[in-house]
């Protein structure tokens, strides 16, 4: 809870100052407190700045139920991204893959495969994200590790790759096994995962129905029906243990935002508590992208090198969460880790801070990086530019 209030409270400082300080100033609210939902554990995060804007029991592991298969998602993605499979590959259905055949797939969530079906990537990738078919999740991992285990041990090492510290996985569908747990918080880092790095893979996510063996079956995700909000994805999951879990993304104008709700009572109840936490963001906050990749910020003068000059800003867009009608106010201020810069200097490197500032307080902070190469230059020019700095340092 402390990032909560701390959040709150610095945007509740600086809107008070907008209020009192400023004659035009159109907000003059506070942000209320983030709705208590009916669930065990929740957070909403902007996904473009990656700022936690409520949370509760966010740490807590649960089970994660059919969650799982965002991570089965990350996994597929990537081996296509990669080049290791394609969509077009036709894939064989195994025994292990029938749920007649197969005592743990009975009862659950199925594509309703056979086996000896041959079935390609691309279909039986929206049999896991549309339709959350415990049974397509199974060929999946067979087809690109060899074998569920192989596919699981992909899985956890993607979980360490994000960061997502608490979270690992025993089963490539998400029923309920022993040692298998995520957590409010790792659920919407990686729906965010998913969006930025697999947007091809995201897409799908937004599909309403599939159509398999002439059987139709809607996405169970109920909030890409709701016209109040311009919900894409993300995952619905379900089982005794886990309860009825939710990640939900939708956006608003340049605004991404990502909730995840574990643990919720009913089917349309997690929905609703999604719905509540999605709302109050988008009333409350927006994101601000104040400097776009490779945009000079500042230009600076470097020394001993083959340019005087050097042209300094961000490599990726500068995404920073901010009240909402409030981007335009936003100002930044740069400061140098050293008062000279010299050559030679890599692109990338890190020479000072940006500093977001609103109502005259510093918000946020980013890495202050070099947008250009620069080479030393040659021994003549190394001595007069020692001269003229001298000469600088002096007077």
């Amino acid at each position: 809870m402390k990032k909560q209030l701390s959040l709150k409270l610095k945007y509740s400082l600086i809107l008070l100052a907008l209020s009192v300080g400023a004659a035009n100033a159109d907000i003059n609210f506070p942000i209320p407190d983030a709705p208590t939902l009916d669930a065990e554990a929740y957070i909403l995060i902007d996904a473009n700045s990656g700022e936690i804007l409520a949370q509760h029991n966010a740490d807590t592991r649960r089970d994660p139920a059919s969650l799982t298969k965002m991570m089965t998602s990350y996994v597929i993605g990537e081996a296509i991204k990669s080049n290791r499979i394609t969509e077009n590959d036709i894939v064989t259905v195994s025994k292990e893959a029938w749920a007649t055949g197969n005592p743990v797939l009975k009862g659950s969530s199925l594509m309703f495969l056979k086996p000896g079906d041959k079935v390609s990537v691309a279909e039986l990738n929206k049999g896991i994200i549309i339709q959350s078919g415990n049974d397509a999740c199974i060929a999946m991992a067979e087809h690109v590790a060899g074998s569920q285990e192989s596919f699981v041990s992909l899985m956890n090492n993607y979980t360490e790759q994000l960061g997502l510290t608490n979270s690992h996985f025993e089963t490539v569908h998400g029923l309920d096994a022993p040692g298998q747990y995520t957590t409010a918080r790792d659920m919407a880092f990686l729906g965010r995962a998913l969006i930025k790095n697999l947007p091809e893979e995201y897409a799908i996510y937004k599909q309403k129905e599939f159509t398999f063996n002439n059987i139709k079956q809607n996405n169970r995700n109920g909030l890409l029906w709701d016209t109040s909000l311009n919900v894409d994805g993300i995952k619905t999951g379900h089982t005794n243990a886990a309860g009825y879990n939710l990640v939900g993304s939708a956006v608003e104008g340049n605004t991404r935002l990502i909730s995840a709700v574990l643990g919720g009572r009913t089917f349309k109840g997690r929905e609703e508590e999604s719905k509540k936490l999605l709302t109050w963001g988008f009333r409350f906050f927006e994101t601000a992208t104040p400097l776009k990749a490779n945009i000079p910020l500042v230009t600076q003068t470097i020394w001993y090198g083959d340019n005087n000059t050097i042209q300094l800003g961000a490599l990726d867009d500068i995404n920073i969460t901010v009240p909402r009608g409030q981007a335009a106010n936003l100002k930044i201020a740069h400061k140098f880790n050293d008062v000279y810069l010299s050559a030679p200097i890599a692109k990338g490197v890190e020479v000072g801070k940006m500093q977001f500032v609103l109502d005259d307080k510093i918000i946020a902070e980013r890495p202050l990086v070099t947008l250009q190469k620069v080479e030393e230059t040659g021994f003549f020019g190394s001595i007069w530019d020692y001269i003229k700095l001298k000469f600088y340092q002096w007077f």
